[in-house]
């Protein structure tokens, strides 16, 4: 049995979503909260699998509120819930910010509370969390010993995973590499039509130039791709033979979210000459089955460390594969970055 944590500051959608979310059998509404002050208080002693959170509440909105549930012992997926969480939207991009794994707008295409659409999109999205959560037993904060790596020998392509708390660490990451001499590519899961706001977010705080990816251009060094909210990209070389720029190709994969990091970082191992990949923070074990092709390859993979993550699930992963070469918070991921990426593929 699921069980679901409900913060909303209307009993109507106190009740609505209790319905809502019970209709099937499989998930239980374990408690209500009418703000976010109360939900990080019964989030704290419920421990419920994931959260149905509203934004726009008294006392502590939910923006906030989320933030405090990140900082508990293994805390809940959280899902919000609300009129301002639209795709594309400031407030869903600070959602994810926050910590936050998936949004869902209440209204209708045309305006006010759509049920109807709530019934069809909910119940899945709080099921799929709630494994991913799962899916990787809490993260120890000492993980276990890393290589350090001493030369890259060369790179032609930064491959970059993040998830739950990704925005910031991308930030931060993407600001202490600077302009790197190789193209980045970014794989943060997302909604469609997100990734446009993401781009601007990125390019903002950290000072690099930062674009939504196509499919068909050369990826150019020093400008950062981010794969489009909702489907998947891999890497492709323009020429056969291995020969020619690197491209981006844009297609939904059977993983079971989006963008893949995964995917990405597969595509790195196959086509790139030295790929470099940074798994960053982020919820469920996306990324490790991706760095394994990258270091069955001799190409490193660099983690951020679980102590600096909003959600150590991802990188916490891959250390305790032993697959990463490096640990470390995402200022010092960019400055380890820029200095192996300095020495050019020849």
């Amino acid at each position: 049995m699921i069980r679901v944590l409900v913060v909303d500051d209307s009993g109507f959608m106190r009740m609505a979503l209790r319905r809502i979310i019970e209709a099937e059998g499989d998930l239980k509404v374990v408690g209500e909260a009418a703000d976010g002050e109360a939900g990080v208080e019964q989030a704290a002693k419920l421990r419920p699998d994931v959260i149905a959170m509203d934004v726009e509440m008294p006392k502590l909105d939910g923006l906030e509120a989320t933030r405090r549930i990140m900082a508990l012992p293994d805390p809940p997926a959280v899902l919000m819930v609300s009129h301002h969480t639209r795709d594309g939207s400031a407030t869903a991009l600070a959602a994810l910010d926050r910590g936050a794994v998936d949004y869902v707008c209440k209204d209708g295409d045309l305006g006010g509370v759509d049920l109807g659409m709530l019934d069809r999109e909910l119940r899945p999205r709080l099921r799929h969390w709630a494994g991913q959560r799962a899916a990787v037993r809490p993260m120890a904060r000492a993980a276990g010993p890393v290589r350090v790596v001493k030369a890259a020998g060369g790179c032609d392509v930064v491959v970059v995973g993040a998830s739950t708390g990704g925005p910031d660490a991308l930030a931060a990451f993407l600001a202490a590499a600077g302009r790197l001499p190789v193209p980045c590519v970014v794989a943060q899961h997302m909604p469609a039509d997100l990734a446009p706001d993401l781009a601007h977010h990125l390019a903002r705080l950290s000072g690099v130039p930062v674009g939504v990816g196509r499919a068909g251009p050369v990826l150019i060094p020093g400008e950062i791709t981010v794969i489009p909210g909702g489907t998947d990209g891999h890497l492709a070389r323009r020429a056969a033979g291995g020969e020619g720029g690197l491209t981006l190709r844009l297609a939904s994969g059977p993983m079971a979210v989006h963008p893949s990091v995964d995917l990405l970082f597969q595509s790195a191992a196959l086509v790139a000459r030295r790929a470099l990949g940074v798994v960053l923070t982020g919820m469920g074990r996306d990324g490790e089955q991706g760095a394994r092709a990258m270091t069955e390859r001799g190409m490193p993979v660099l983690a951020q460390s679980p102590a600096s993550c909003v959600v150590a699930g991802m990188p916490g992963a891959v250390i305790e594969s032993g697959l990463a070469v490096e640990t470390a918070d995402p200022a010092g991921l960019g400055r380890r970055v820029q200095a192996l990426t300095r020495e050019r593929v020849a």
